[in-house]
């Protein structure tokens, strides 16, 4: 049976988010694929992040796994957080209210 996770994710560099290296953006580019990837596979139920650009800004990512190893796996195989872009904080979570306004029509 599957159980929902929460991760937080923010970027391990100030100021990061105003001004990344080349190398930067193609460890974030390939998060994006694998996160979308994981949403095509129905494991990543939500992704996003805050549009602030200081210390304060972060990504939340809500997705099922089979148990919170598996979680962690998950997280800990995300190309930003392996390559040391952002770090993670994950937690066990649970949807409780889903608008409609975010499901697909």
């Amino acid at each position: 049976m599957s159980s929902q996770y929460l991760v937080r994710i923010q970027p391990m560099r100030d100021g990061f988010l105003i001004e990344s290296t080349p190398e930067e953006d193609a460890i974030v580019s390939a998060h994006f694929h694998y996160l979308r990837d994981l949403t095509e596979q129905g494991i990543v139920l939500m992704a996003g992040r805050t549009l602030n650009t200081d210390d304060t800004s972060h990504g939340l990512v809500v997705f099922v796994a089979d148990s919170e190893e598996h979680a962690r796996s998950i997280v800990e195989n995300d190309p930003a957080v392996k390559g040391g872009v952002f770090r993670a904080e994950l937690f066990p979570f649970a949807v409780a209210l889903v608008s409609e306004k975010i499901l697909p029509t």
